[in-house]
Formats: C-alpha cells, structure tokens, sequence
C-alpha cells in the first residue's frame, strides 16, 4: 500500500485531518514536520507551491493543507495569511481590527493540495464555512474568533465531533476522501 504523508507540525490539525479522512482510503497515512517555504500570492498558489515542495522532498504522495480566514470589511485579509496575524495580534487583535464594522462577516477557507510525487500534477480541494468574527471564546481547535452561521459556538468552543461534522477542514478533506476512493478504484 502506497504512503500519503500529511505535512504539518500542528498535531491538532493532523488528528482532525486523520479524524475526517479516515482509514478507508487506498494510502497508509503517515506525517512529517517540513519546514516549507511560505510562498506569497492567492491561496490556490500557495497550497500548491508547498504540495509541489513538499512532494519533492518526500519524494511520493501527500497531502498540504492551508487555512484562510478572509474578512469582508478588510476585503479579504488576513487570507492566507492568518496564521501571522494570529501569532502577533491573536484571536482578540482580529477581533479588535473588526469590533467597530458593521459588516463582520467572514469566509473560513481550508485548502489541501495533493499529489502523487513530484513529477504528477496537484490537485486542490477547497471548503468553506461563512460566519462573522467575534469576541474569541473558547479554548479547543479552530478560530475562537469565527461564529459560523447559523451556530451559538465558535469554532474553539465545539468538540471534535461537532467540529468536524460542519467545519471548513471537513468540508474540504470530505471531498478529498472521495477523491482517494475514486482512485483506489
């Protein structure tokens, strides 16, 4: 059996991806902690520039996730680039940054890239899940700034369970355990 090996240094983000992917997939999931370049330019870009990087470093499939966190009033930002905001400013910096907007809405988008090596093409799955941003709460994984719509709890306030049944991440890596279905045949 082929490996898939997963690149990221947050083991909170590996447990959730495993969590959704599950072990019904055509792959041995293993992961490694890389250290890739942090490209600049639209999230397609970047989840692909780090998948090909990493590709030719593990020398055979794996799976870049990158999340965005796009706020309407600040057209956008931080984007791709959210996981800076959050260790300079933090979850109550995003949140002060938008306090005095009336419009406080907010697109969380996870983006994984995959491939088979370093020589095949990328593939890129997306989700999103709309909220606003608000006063963090919560102390689990996810943004505890980001009330998705239609919910009391922020992202950090839910559980594994709830968490992944609605999430951005499991809306994107669903999509991509189909894909790997499909191609295990």
């Amino acid at each position: 059996m082929k490996r898939l090996t997963i690149i990221t240094g947050n083991l909170a983000k590996l447990k959730e991806i495993v969590d959704i992917i599950g072990d019904n997939v055509p792959f041995e999931i293993i992961h490694q902690n890389i250290d890739l370049p942090e490209y600049q330019g639209d999230i397609d870009f970047i989840v692909s520039e780090k998948c090909k990087a990493a590709a030719k470093i593990v020398d055979g499939p794996v799976l870049v996730e990158d999340t965005s966190l796009c706020i309407d009033c600040l057209n956008g930002l931080p984007g791709p680039y959210v996981k800076w905001f959050l260790e300079t400013i933090g979850s109550i910096g995003l949140y002060r940054m938008v306090k005095d907007w009336k419009d406080k809405s907010a697109t969380a988008i996870c983006s994984v890239a995959f491939c088979e090596g370093p020589q095949c093409d990328v593939q890129v799955f997306k989700g999103t899940l709309r909220g606003k941003i608000i006063e963090p709460r919560g102390n689990g994984f996810g943004f505890p700034c980001f009330l998705p719509d239609g919910f009391e709890k922020t992202l950090a306030e839910m559980d594994d369970q709830e968490r992944n049944q609605i999430s951005h991440r499991f809306k994107c890596l669903n999509e991509f355990r189909l894909f790997l279905l499909q191609l295990g045949g």
